[in-house]
């Protein structure tokens, strides 16, 4: 008999991350989705069975054409699982290692379907918290945001433990090394470093190790300087070191569909969730419990690999 997930047959395994792992199937009316199924020995854990419930709750709210909507999911099941549409394409952080950085037409065209994405992300209640090349899949008809952070909803509360790990250092905000409070302006910080990698194939800060960086993105000013001309401005003002010095997703939207970017867009701050953070730099990582941190890392809405760093098996 087929391997079926739910009411799903799995037709491809696709990769495991720290959750679980993840498989390939088709809808009833053909519509190819990915299924993650959570690992048996967190699935084990009535406490992680209440958070990916919430999880699944908060991701459902999600739904737009740069993202990758959930379908279905079963958090009651002896496995429970949860089924995303399907995006097939590599990772805007793959392709650019592959083919070198993307021209400036095609920055814009990312920049503007990465606006959308945030908008409606951010219009979900949701901080994603993890904007970078790695979440974002280059599809035949655009980019897709994956692994938002969508256990940080307005209304629900994170776990605040010491052991996980909040946000990759190359992509994180000025105001989420510090710990602090995040909004939806963090977001639009690394959409500005996420651009500035398309364009260039490196980061504005430089390259080096994560305190170096960490310490760069704080004190230091980002050198655009490789950045096309008719984008730098709009890339630099994402990259102000204030939350309230940047413009909002729409702004940026408005400009870069229109094949704009070369002027400063207008700051409008609009109200914005508090979103605690618990990522902590001089935190120990290495032999933390799995499932201790895997719990910590959901509640705050952390990705697949984040948790396998979070309990101290990254490479």
């Amino acid at each position: 008999m087929p391997l079926r997930i739910g009411p799903y047959p799995i037709s491809d395994f696709l990769g495991r991350g720290g959750m679980g792992a993840v498989y390939l199937t088709r809808s009833r009316g053909g519509r190819s989705l990915a299924v993650k199924v959570i690992r048996s020995e967190l699935a084990a854990n009535p406490d992680f069975r209440r958070r990916f419930a919430r999880e699944v709750a908060a991701a459902r709210k999600v739904n737009g054409a740069y993202t990758a909507p959930v379908v279905d999911a079963d958090t009651d099941c002896s496995e429970p699982w949860l089924a995303t549409v399907f995006v097939p394409g590599c990772a805007l952080w793959d392709m650019v290692r592959a083919e070198g950085a993307l021209d400036g037409g095609r920055v814009r065209d990312l920049g503007a379907g990465l606006a959308e994405a945030l908008i409606d992300i951010h219009a979900a209640g949701i901080v994603h918290r993890d904007l970078k090349p790695h979440n974002v899949l280059m599809g035949s008809d655009g980019p897709r945001v994956i692994d938002f952070g969508i256990a940080h909803v307005a209304d629900l509360p994170p776990l605040t433990d010491p052991g996980a790990l909040l946000g990759t250092p190359q992509f994180m905000s000025p105001e989420q090394i510090r710990g602090r409070g995040l909004t939806f302006a963090s977001d639009v910080f690394s959409f500005g470093v996420v651009l500035a990698y398309a364009a260039t194939g490196g980061s504005p800060f430089g390259p080096g190790s994560n305190a170096q960086l960490l310490c760069r993105i704080l004190h230091e000013e980002p050198d655009l300087s490789a950045v096309p001309a008719e984008l730098r401005q709009l890339v630099g003002a994402c990259l102000a070191r204030r939350p309230e010095g940047r413009p909002s997703p729409g702004e940026l939207l408005e400009l870069l569909a229109s094949g704009g970017g070369s002027g400063a867009p207008t700051v409008r701050p609009g109200p914005q969730p508090h979103v605690p953070t618990v990522w902590d730099p001089g935190a120990e990582q290495g032999g933390a419990d799995f499932t201790r941190n895997a719990l910590a890392v959901l509640e705050d809405g952390l990705t697949d690999i984040m948790v396998i760093e979070a309990a101290g098996y990254g490479g």
